[in-house]
C-alpha cells in the first residue's frame, strides 16, 4: 500500500531569468528624475512700435495723396471753360458789384447812346476851365465884399420891386445873413431872411424851368431861365411855402410877377429865401448882381 503523504504540496517558485549588463549598469546608477522639459518660449516683436509705423506710413500715403490733388486736379479745374455759351463769365458775375466797367469777351455789341453827352474838344475845355477861372475870382472877390461889409451896414430893410429890368425877388423887409462863398465856398446863394409870407417876385423875365414842391433840399423851388444882354441867365428861389408855387414848369413870367411865398421847407432852420444866380451856368454872387442890375 501506498502511503498518502498528507501534506500539502510545494509550490513550485517561478523561474528567475538571468539580469543582463544593461539592467546591471541601470542598478548600479543612481536613480535622477527626468526633468520636465522647458516651455518653449517664442519672441515676438513689440507690437506698440509697429503700430505707429503703419500709423506713419498711412500718414505719409495721405500727403502724397493730397499734394498730387493739389498740384494736378485743381489747375486743370481752374483751366476749365464751360461750353455752354449762355452761361455768364467771371467778368460779367463780378460786374454787379464792381465799381468800374468790366468788358467781357462774350458781350454782345451795342451802340452807345449819345443822348446824354456831348463830345468835349480842345475848345471847350478852354472855355470850361477860363469859366472855372472866373468863378473862382468872383468867389474869392465876394470873401472879401464879405469882410469889407462886416464893418459897414447896409440897409436892407426895404427894398421895392418897382421899376427895372432887374428887380429884388424880396417884397418885403428882410435881412442878409450867409452871403455867396460862406461855409468854406459850399454856399452858393444869398440868405434872405424874411417873415414867412413874405411874396417871392421874379428878378427878371423868364420861363419856369422847375416848379416843384420837393427839390431836394431845396424844398419848395421855382427856378427861371433868362437871357440878359446877350447872356444865359438862371435864377433859383427855393424854401418858400408848402402849397404857394404861383407858376408852372414851361411859364412864361414877367420881372415883379409873384412866384410864391418866403418859407423853410427843406433844409431850412428859418423863414429865409436863398437867392442863386447863374451866368452861362456858373455860379455868381447873387447879392453883387443884383445891386450891378437893379434901377
Amino acid at each position: 500500500m501506498t502511503e498518502q503523504n498528507d501534506s500539502p504540496p510545494l509550490e513550485q517558485s517561478p523561474q528567475q531569468t538571468q539580469p543582463t549588463r544593461r539592467d546591471l549598469r541601470q542598478r548600479s546608477s543612481p536613480q535622477v528624475e527626468p526633468s520636465q522639459p522647458r516651455p518653449k518660449t517664442r519672441m515676438s516683436a513689440p507690437r506698440e512700435p509697429l503700430s505707429q509705423i503703419r500709423t506713419l506710413r498711412n500718414a505719409a500715403i495721405l500727403t502724397i495723396v493730397a499734394g498730387l490733388i493739389s498740384t494736378v486736379a485743381l489747375p486743370a479745374y481752374g483751366t476749365w471753360q464751360s461750353t455752354d455759351k449762355s452761361a455768364p463769365t467771371q467778368q460779367q458775375l463780378a460786374a454787379a458789384d464792381a465799381q468800374s466797367l468790366v468788358v467781357a469777351s462774350d458781350l454782345p455789341a451795342f451802340w452807345l447812346a449819345r443822348d446824354g453827352y456831348s463830345a468835349t474838344t480842345s475848345e471847350e475845355i478852354a472855355e470850361r476851365k477860363t469859366k472855372e477861372a472866373a468863378a473862382a475870382a468872383a468867389a474869392k472877390s465876394a470873401r472879401a465884399a464879405n469882410t469889407a461889409e462886416a464893418s459897414a451896414s447896409f440897409d436892407y430893410g426895404m427894398v421895392t420891386t418897382a421899376g427895372g429890368t432887374v428887380r429884388w425877388p424880396v417884397g418885403g423887409p428882410f435881412t442878409i445873413t450867409d452871403r455867396f462863398g460862406a461855409r468854406g465856398g459850399a454856399h452858393m446863394g444869398t440868405d434872405m431872411v424874411a417873415a414867412g409870407g413874405t411874396p417871392v417876385y421874379a428878378a427878371l423875365d423868364g420861363t419856369v424851368s422847375v416848379s416843384q414842391d420837393s427839390y431836394g433840399g431845396y424844398g419848395v423851388t421855382v427856378t427861371l431861365e433868362s437871357n440878359l444882354n446877350g447872356q444865359r441867365v438862371g435864377t433859383v428861389y427855393p424854401h418858400m411855402q408848402s402849397g404857394s408855387r404861383q407858376v408852372s414848369p414851361g411859364q412864361a413870367v414877367s420881372a415883379g410877377q409873384l412866384l410864391g411865398y418866403v418859407g423853410s421847407t427843406g433844409r431850412s432852420t428859418a423863414n429865409h429865401l436863398h437867392f442863386e444866380v447863374y451866368t452861362d451856368g456858373v455860379a455868381v454872387d447873387s447879392l453883387i448882381w443884383l445891386k450891378a442890375n437893379t434901377q
